[in-house]
């Protein structure tokens, strides 16, 4: 943990670095295959609950009765196929969809009959077709209300750029988590609209919060000729790294309890639609924060043309300093190739040249 600690530390002081915005084209063919892929589940159809398009829901009570018991009973009262779920106080949901063709008051006394429990502990819900649509539309309604106020805020409190990658991320994530609904043919209720729109907010925060950072650091960036805007935009992604790493994990550990061990292990199904919008969409809102959208704000930026000539300063005077660099090396090698050279060759190189030996010392003996 403290490694984790440290490497914190290293990522927000600039000592490590990893390059996101320069792998841009690697995320963004990573999102594109994500992308496609939901986008098949979506051409599969949704499941959609009886909220939405209309249908009839039986609640049974009835302590030890299971679900695939209450599953063989419902088969042989209705025509279409139910849809049969486990809830608290040993109750059993039933839904028909509105194909039937048996009135509710039947089905629920055949249900009363063949279960053997009393009437009154059948309780029926019968929801209208119109009232669904009612339903489907006010949930769109509000989804595109919160797209156009995000836009304008971020617009506003940030700039236009910012505001478009950041609805390209939300975009992403909510295609992303309606695919894999669509995949694994999970009902979407009122509860998934709620889970939609809890990780549309999520994912927008975590974006701002890297937006804001990388504001601060491309703040009179366009003065010096050291960084260019991807490469400070890539510096603010990499400072909040490991607290958009930490915040999500902290956020999905209940969240995969719900849906892991609530909804799968104890066979409440009911948790299974929340759960399941809020798992995929905070996973997909954190990397889309760090893979998309920051990439994407970098690309956009690149496009002005003070953001072009800053490149073009930035890469002049790297090849300046290098071409420094390199003379001064050159020039220290040859001088210490000098003053390392042996004396013997010294003398040998002078008496090539003909200077004349020196004399050595005269001579004792007479």
């Amino acid at each position: 943990m403290s490694r984790f600690s440290n490497l914190g530390h290293r990522l927000y002081q600039g000592e490590v670095s990893f390059d996101f915005v320069g792998r841009r084209k690697l995320w963004y063919s990573i999102s594109g295959v994500i992308v496609l892929v939901a986008a098949v589940g979506l051409a599969m159809g949704l499941h959609l609950g009886i909220e939405f398009k209309g249908g009839s829901v039986y609640t049974v009570t009835k302590p030890g009765l299971t679900v695939s018991q209450a599953q063989d009973t419902a088969d042989g009262i209705v025509s279409s196929h139910p849809l049969v779920q486990s809830t608290d106080n040993n109750k059993i949901r039933i839904q028909v969809s509105t194909d039937e063709t048996k009135s509710s008051d039947d089905i629920r006394s055949e249900l009363s009959k063949k279960l053997d429990v009393p009437l009154d502990t059948v309780e029926a819900q019968v929801i209208g077709p119109s009232w669904g649509k009612q339903i489907s539309n006010k949930a769109l309604t509000g989804l595109v209300v919160f797209m156009v106020l995000v836009t304008v805020y971020l617009a506003i409190a940030f700039e236009w750029r910012m505001a478009l990658a950041a609805l390209v991320a939300l975009i992403h994530d909510l295609l992303i988590t309606i695919g894999v609904y669509a995949l694994v043919g999970f009902e979407v209720t009122p509860g998934t609209v709620i889970g939609f729109l809890t990780i549309l907010g999520y994912s927008l925060y975590d974006t701002v919060v890297v937006f804001d950072t990388v504001k601060e650091n491309a703040k009179g960036i366009t003065k010096q000729n050291k960084l260019t805007y991807s490469e400070a935009a890539n510096a603010g992604l990499n400072q909040t790294l490991v607290r958009s790493l930490n915040t999500t994990v902290v956020a999905l550990l209940p969240v995969a309890a719900l849906l892991f061990i609530g909804g799968g292990l104890l066979g409440a199904g009911t948790l299974n639609d929340i759960s399941l919008a809020l798992f995929i969409g905070l996973a997909a809102g954190a990397y889309s924060s760090i893979c998309v959208a920051t990439p994407l704000l970098a690309q956009l930026k690149e496009e002005q043309p003070e953001m072009k000539a800053l490149r073009k300063r930035v890469l002049q005077h790297r090849a300046s300093a290098a071409a420094k660099a390199e003379a001064a090396d050159a020039a220290a090698t040859d001088e210490g190739a000098d003053e390392g050279q042996p004396a013997g060759m010294v003398g040998q190189r002078d008496r090539a040249a003909g200077t004349p030996r020196a004399k050595g010392r005269p001579s004792t003996k007479r």
